[in-house]
């Protein structure tokens, strides 16, 4: 079986005081984009689970996030939603999966490639080995693994409340292009939230917006009234980005935003050309790997 995990990105983002439990209260829109995660998924009798991926730096065992996802479906019960699975079900001793990644969405770049790859893994093997498992336990299974994992189970588009676990599906943006600026930067989140709980509280964090209206604008008109609340501290943290987004927005001539604790930054096209001629131009004159690619799309990009 084989598999393709898409990237997302957060076109809006806001954050909250950090509460008692640790975590920020979240209020985001986030959409997938055609860039794309490979996993091939081979049964394995024997029971074991065996991850393999194209990039050495990625571990490969319990602290990958596929690996996890594996092992706590191994632990689940043979179960039927909506009446018998249409195979025989496999014997809990025996559900074991080779997996091998090709890893192309960047690490640590804001795109959600592990909780992508977490959630097709969950879908694959609920499939594989003939689970059975409803949509809303492999949803509590994925809430465990991580906060933007649920939402790889509802795409395209969703808004993402509580932590980022809580989803509600809602019909993609018009704009239907976006160009990907993909610095060779790492921003770890921790780090990001940790300047963030440094500054002042940006105000309004939760105020309400009206998705529908916003889903139809065209791209110049949804860009200006995109937000990220940790823009600020990430550019506190790496002043070559926020150079970047200020160079990318003053050669194409309309915003750049980052998508959540970055690097990622992204621009928004309505037509394709224009798109393809913008990540073109920044590659070219800023040095940078930029990609246009299709926003809220579960095919493959144009690269």
């Amino acid at each position: 079986m084989r598999v393709l995990s898409p990237a997302k990105i957060n076109l809006h983002l806001r954050v909250g005081p950090k509460q008692t439990d640790g975590f920020h209260p979240l209020v985001s829109w986030m959409v997938t984009v055609g860039l794309f995660d490979i996993l091939d998924f081979t049964l394995d009798t024997a029971g074991r689970v065996d991850l393999s991926c194209s990039d050495p730096m990625l571990a490969v065992d319990d602290r990958n996030l596929i690996v996890r996802a594996a092992r706590i479906l191994q632990a689940e019960m043979t179960k039927t939603s909506g009446g018998e699975t249409s195979r025989k079900p496999i014997p809990p001793g025996q559900r074991g999966v080779r997996i091998v990644l090709r890893k192309i969405i960047p690490m640590g770049g804001g795109l959600g490639g592990g909780s992508s790859d977490a959630a097709t893994t969950l879908i694959a093997l609920n499939d594989l080995w003939s689970l059975g498992l409803s949509h809303q336990r492999l949803s509590e299974i994925a809430a465990g693994l991580g906060s933007d994992v649920p939402f790889f189970l509802n795409g395209p588009s969703g808004i993402c409340t509580g932590r980022g676990e809580i989803v509600e599906k809602i019909d993609p943006p018009r704009v239907r292009w976006v160009v990907l600026l993909l610095p060779e930067i790492s921003m770890p989140t921790p780090i990001v939230y940790r300047q963030f709980d440094q500054m002042p509280m940006i105000r309004g964090w939760n105020d309400a917006v009206d998705w529908a209206q916003w889903r139809n604008l065209l791209a110049e008109d949804l860009l200006r009234k995109l937000q990220n609340d940790l823009e600020p501290p990430a550019f506190s943290i790496s002043p070559i980005l926020l150079q970047l987004k200020e160079s990318a927005e003053m050669l194409v001539a309309r915003p750049v935003r980052m998508s959540g604790s970055g690097s990622t930054l992204f621009t928004l096209y309505d037509i394709s050309e224009c798109a393809k001629r913008a990540a073109d131009e920044i590659q070219r004159k800023l040095a940078i790997r930029a990609i246009c690619v299709p926003l809220a799309t579960t095919e493959e990009g144009s690269g």
